[in-house]
């Protein structure tokens, strides 16, 4: 398999799962593309574009979407996306995926209102992580390499739930940051 043909993969799989919804209100597409838009848009690296586009990608898989608000269980959608998504992208992509609910746990821990202000989806399956992290778990969160870039693909992930998405750049147009992304990551 080449980079080209997994990156036809993940395309293939939004094309098929990408409509479903995930607790929220906006199908898991939308949310991926309003993310990436997000980021593109603050002038993140690709390979920052690249991880909030695919930081649910774990969701897409095995139905693990379903699992909070249907099983009342936590999928480890970060886990499972980032180790799916290793064999072609670096730590640079895929450790901000893998820590994006960590970052939700440590600004629930840190930031007054943060918590109140999650979706409805994000406060339930907030529950089923764990809550917010403990002092020392906050503590030690911060010193974790690629925190930084992980509380900044939260705050895309909790802004990219918006109805109305028109004017957001379409899948395929992810195609070359994706293939960037992988070439210039490390692993």
């Amino acid at each position: 398999m080449t980079v080209d043909s997994f990156v036809d993969e993940i395309f293939a799989l939004y094309r098929q799962r990408g409509h479903e919804h995930y607790g929220e209100r906006v199908t898991q597409l939308d949310h991926a593309l309003q993310c990436a838009a997000l980021a593109r848009a603050e002038g993140a690296p690709d390979t920052l574009v690249a991880a909030a586009l695919l930081h649910d990608y774990g969701h897409l898989l095995d139905d693990r979407g379903h699992m909070a608000e249907h099983e009342g269980m936590d999928g480890a959608h970060e886990a499972v996306g980032a180790d799916a998504l290793a064999t072609w992208f670096g730590p640079d992509v895929t450790q901000p995926i893998a820590l994006h609910v960590a970052a939700k746990r440590y600004l629930c821990a840190v930031e007054p209102g943060y918590l109140g202000a999650l979706s409805p989806a994000s406060q339930l399956s907030l529950r089923l992580q764990g809550g917010p992290l403990a002092p020392r778990g906050a503590g030690a969160f911060k010193t974790l390499p690629f925190a930084e870039q992980a509380v900044r693909l939260r705050r895309w992930d909790d802004w990219g739930k918006a109805l109305d998405a028109s004017g957001v750049p379409a899948l395929e147009s992810y195609r070359q940051t994706l293939l960037s992304a992988a070439a210039g990551s490390s692993r």
